[in-house]
């Protein structure tokens, strides 16, 4: 049985590591339209708690899941989950 990986993804909340399918910066048109949609159809889950968004992650249930953890701090955390 595969060991699941909690990544932290800022501010106490986490989110399992093989359900991500992608960590993207926030501030191109499109990922605003992919936010919006995510929140209209109730797929979105805001991890920000009040604070900036930072990065928006897409799982592979398509639920929109927003952070204020920077895009690449996250990534360096998905890496060092893999190297131990």
């Amino acid at each position: 049985m595969q060991k699941q990986r909690l990544i932290n993804i800022g501010l106490g909340n986490y989110v399992l590591g093989e359900r991500v399918v992608l960590i993207v910066n926030p501030a191109s048109s499109p990922m605003k339209r992919l936010r919006e949609e995510a929140r209209a159809e109730g797929r979105l889950v805001d991890a920000t708690q009040g604070r900036k968004t930072r990065s928006i992650m897409v799982t592979d249930s398509n639920h929109i899941i927003l952070s204020s953890i920077q895009p690449e701090t996250i990534r360096q955390r998905f890496s060092q989950e893999e190297d131990s």
